[in-house]
């Protein structure tokens, strides 16, 4: 998502908020340690989970073994929502990325988001690249992206909710 579309939403911000910044909002993308997935099941019922994901290339992208909750769940419905931030009331930002996980094959991006992984949690997640995803300790894991169909971040102290839809 560059240089998306930004609007501040005035029914739910403080009169004196700004909108916030996209390179603010993509920093928290990037720097965030945790997120929260939330997917159907097949019944409806939403499923809630955390993970460790990366930002890279204007998308989030995270793992899952095959028979995760959350896996079955996207083979029926891929639309997620991921979410980070803080459990303040009255500081820092939270940020809400929605859109459609798709499956990740390509053995050059696979490499490029090992890398990142590693890298980001100082080689504490360490992946080896497979022609379907990843393996690791705990056996295989798939690899799903998600490309932006909105991102909001709500900040605190002066509240502010921001809208990002992507330019195109």
């Amino acid at each position: 998502m560059r240089n998306p579309v930004t609007r501040l939403d005035e029914r739910f911000s403080d009169p004196a908020a700004e909108a916030t910044p996209w390179a603010a909002t993509r920093e928290a993308l990037e720097d965030a340690q945790l997120f929260w997935i939330t997917t159907v099941r097949s019944d409806g019922r939403p499923h809630v989970t955390p993970l460790v994901a990366v930002w890279l290339d204007d998308a989030l992208y995270f793992t899952t073994g095959p028979e995760e909750q959350k896996a079955l769940n996207l083979r029926g419905n891929p639309h997620v929502v991921l979410t980070t931030g803080r459990n303040d009331w009255d500081r820092g930002l939270d940020v809400m990325v929605e859109g459609e996980a798709q499956r990740v094959t390509d053995r050059a991006l696979l490499e490029r988001l090992a890398t990142a992984w590693a890298a980001k949690w100082n080689g504490e997640w360490q992946y080896q690249v497979t022609d379907t995803g990843f393996t690791h300790g705990a056996g295989e894991a798939i690899v799903l992206e998600v490309r932006p169909t909105k991102i909001l971040t709500f900040a605190k102290g002066t509240f502010g909710q921001t809208r990002y839809l992507p330019a195109d």
